[in-house]
């Protein structure tokens, strides 16, 4: 497919860059059975990133610690050197993390990004998250010396393009978006038809100009699947009153003759605060059905029954 064909583009915030709605996120495809709970065996992981690359999704979402030994990013490297290097209209994202002790120093990052340079295979990184910030305190990422430091440094120095924040509390979140160093925010499975506690962030974001990007709209595969086949919520098992809200939403979807994943995903996508929705995709077929739930139809009287979400299954 042509890449971007039939796929909304959007400009990322203030950097200017050209994004479609959707986003392939890459972390399954590293092999992360701890999280996820499933491998993925290398020729599959290949074989769907060969097709990732063939569009029309262009945004492409790795990081550092994604698999034993940056695998995410070798393989995604190995695909790019078959191509002949990143094709036109195609951007690969990654991000910052510690290293195996739990060193989130400036030192590390710099670090850090000369390994996913290295995987990657490319000299310049586009655009780089600091990766679950919620790992050390406000104060030591901010402080001189320290990974937001070191990140600065690293974009006055041509190595990285754009600098982004990835991680999960919202509040924190909104401390590094008002730090006006970031031009694009991550949050994940804080915005999903269970979930809504992202919305100060989401609008925060809106009103700094900060790109929003939406992570894990199927809850880790809940939404996706339905709790008649899996328990698996924010990658882990869910409890009762998370299984209970999402078979509540789940017949408002069979009434309305919608597929629960369908609606999960274009909440997010239907969002106009939300520049890209990241799913992650695992086999080649996947982008194709991704693309159908995300055209597919839903009337707007569904929306209207499943809005608000259940308050008790946040995770804030």
């Amino acid at each position: 497919m042509t890449p971007g064909e039939n796929m909304q583009i959007r400009t990322l915030g203030k950097t200017g860059l050209q994004v479609t709605e959707l986003c392939v996120g890459t972390s399954a495809i590293g092999s992360m059975p701890k999280t996820y709970g499933y491998e993925v065996a290398e020729d599959r992981a290949l074989e769907t990133l060969r097709r990732v690359f063939h569009g029309p999704i262009t945004f492409i979402d790795t990081s550092n610690e994604y698999g034993q030994d940056g695998s995410s990013e070798r393989l995604i490297s190995t695909v790019l050197r078959e191509l002949g290097g990143v094709p036109e209209g195609f951007l690969v994202a990654t991000k910052v993390d510690p290293d195996s002790t739990g060193d989130f120093s400036g030192r590390r990052v710099h670090a850090s990004v000369r390994e996913s340079r290295e995987r990657l295979g490319l000299d310049h990184l586009p655009l780089v998250y600091l990766h679950d910030p919620e790992r050390i305190s406000f104060s030591e990422a901010t402080a001189p010396g320290g990974p937001v430091e070191a990140m600065r440094q690293m974009q006055a120095d041509g190595v990285i393009g754009h600098l982004g924040v990835a991680g999960g509390p919202i509040e924190l979140l909104r401390r590094y978006a008002d730090t006006g160093v970031f031009e694009v925010v991550i949050t994940h499975n804080r915005f999903t038809l269970l979930d809504r506690s992202a919305q100060p962030l989401l609008n925060d974001c809106a009103d700094a100009g900060v790109a929003a990007v939406n992570a894990a709209p199927f809850g880790s595969g809940l939404l996706a699947k339905g709790p008649d086949v899996t328990d698996r919520y924010f990658y882990q098992s869910a409890p009762p009153q998370v299984i209970e809200a999402t078979e509540r939403i789940q017949a408002v979807c069979e009434r309305h003759g919608v597929p629960l994943a369908a609606a999960a995903l274009q909440f997010s996508l239907r969002d106009p605060r939300i520049a890209s929705t990241i799913v992650g995709i695992t086999r080649p077929e996947r982008v194709e059905q991704t693309l159908e739930l995300a055209k597919l139809p839903i009337p707007e009287s569904l929306w209207h029954e499943i809005d608000p979400a259940p308050e008790e299954v946040w995770l804030s």
